[in-house]
């Protein structure tokens, strides 16, 4: 039997070994019956430590992260948020609060407490969409990276947002030729489009690959879900510690209308920003964010 044949056929926590090798990703089924596959990295017995992807990237985003607190005694986890990755791809509840659900089935699911929440970007909006759904009863604590909460998207109440025209572009381009599109996007994404910026075509390679693993609809409708999502309500939940890290030259998520602004609503939590960093500081800035959320979820 072919290892994709076996997991036809059952499910991957039904069967932990396939040979020799220790299965350290599966799935969960969603209360939609959606399939969301997950990564679970590190000793069962470690605290809990979700990590929640950006568009239109999945759970591969943060690999270097999983090793990197795993080794360090954590339960190390990333999911492909619905639609993304090797999840299924879905017409329906393409929106943030499917995505907090899913993350809510995911954590129950697996039976989890006392779990550190980290989100970057998109990704960001689901973990503060969870706290607003669902509760901390379950969280320790909660890191937002580069992330799109409280409001992106520019209106009479949040000028400091990015136009309409925006979002109708990053549309536009992801329906014409999203390949394309992805690619072009990983220039401002890295800010490889800066003086003296080191370009790293295999990073840049990867974002496509991960991009283009995702379902069109389901990635259309994100685009929806990141900029036009009010995260306001949700964040006043927030009551357990919180950091929120950003980079100074986000081009992709303006700091001003996000991290700046969501301080003001969760008043204790701590502001770290990256100057001159990008959007993609989890990766063009690892070992510094890595230490950096370390010291925070150890603090």
């Amino acid at each position: 039997m072919s290892r994709f044949s076996y997991f036809r056929k059952h499910r991957a926590s039904e069967a932990p070994f396939i040979g020799r090798e220790v299965i350290m990703s599966h799935f969960i089924t969603a209360k939609d019956g959606t399939r969301i596959f997950y990564k679970d990295w590190g000793p069962r017995d470690g605290q809990p430590i979700i990590f929640s992807h950006g568009w239109p990237l999945s759970a591969d985003a943060w690999d270097a992260q999983l090793v990197f607190f795993a080794n360090q005694g954590f339960r190390a986890i990333a999911h492909d948020r619905r639609s993304h990755g090797r999840s299924d791809q879905v017409w329906d509840n393409n929106n943030m609060d499917g995505y907090a659900d899913d993350l809510a089935d995911l954590i129950e699911t697996l039976d989890l407490h006392d779990v550190i929440l980290v989100g970057h970007s998109t990704g960001g909006g689901e973990v503060t969409r969870y706290v607003g759904r669902h509760g901390t009863s379950r969280a320790a604590k909660l890191a937002l990276i580069g992330a799109v909460p409280p409001l992106m998207l520019k209106t009479e109440a949040n000028p400091g947002g990015l136009p309409i025209e925006v979002f109708d572009g990053i549309r536009k381009g992801t329906f014409d030729n999203r390949s394309q599109f992805f690619k072009d996007l990983t220039i401002p994404f890295y800010g490889y489009n800066r003086k003296g910026a080191a370009i790293s075509e295999g990073l840049r390679e990867e974002f496509w690959r991960q991009g283009m693993a995702g379902g069109l609809k389901g990635q259309l409708d994100s685009i929806r879900a990141f900029s036009e999502s009010d995260f306001t309500a949700d964040l006043k939940k927030v009551d357990v510690p919180t950091l929120v890290l950003h980079g100074g030259d986000d081009q992709i998520v303006p700091i001003g209308a996000s991290a700046l602004s969501t301080v003001k609503i969760v008043s204790h939590a701590v502001l770290k920003v990256y100057e001159g960093a990008d959007h993609g500081l989890t990766q063009t800035h690892q070992d510094r964010f890595n230490a950096d959320l370390l010291d925070f979820i150890n603090g």
